[in-house]
């Protein structure tokens, strides 16, 4: 039996004026571990005896589940793609993510961390080590060219 079909059983039960423990009672060797609890069912007689008429749960406030969804994390990317001199809050006003949100998004997804205040990788491929010594080395000859010291 479905949470809403126990509910409406409960809300039935309630309209006879059956207390909680009395409806656990009906319940329990029917559908045995499977049954609300008792705690679950006096809540519910609670509720319906205060008017609520809905069967369903009431929708929580906070954070969503699914903050780090893949579509947030390709929106992040995104926007660190076009822009690695991006703030943590330039990407929460562009994504309306919270700041935890995005910090997670940004270290456990992206696996990127701000360097000279730049997104780079957490850890750099064989290429992506051999060209940043490259690009090194002709920093240094156009230096030692430009400024005749060496």
């Amino acid at each position: 039996m479905s949470k809403r079909n126990i509910r409406f059983y409960i809300k039935t039960r309630i309209a006879l004026n059956l207390q909680g423990r009395d409806i656990h009672e009906e319940l329990y060797p029917v559908h045995g571990n499977q049954a609300p609890s008792l705690r679950t069912v006096e809540r519910w007689c609670q509720r319906f005896r205060e008017g609520q008429e809905e069967l369903d749960d009431e929708t929580i406030s906070g954070r969503p589940i699914a903050a780090t969804a893949s579509e947030n994390i390709e929106q992040v990317r995104l926007i660190i793609d076009d822009d690695s001199h991006v703030t943590i809050e330039e990407i929460q006003e562009q994504t309306g993510l919270n700041y935890g949100t995005t910090q997670r998004i940004i270290e456990e997804h992206l696996h990127l961390t701000k360097i000279a205040a730049r997104y780079m990788p957490k850890e750099f491929t064989d290429f992506q080590w051999n060209e940043r010594v490259r690009s090194c080395q002709e920093n240094l000859k156009m230096e030692r060219g430009v400024c005749g010291m060496w």
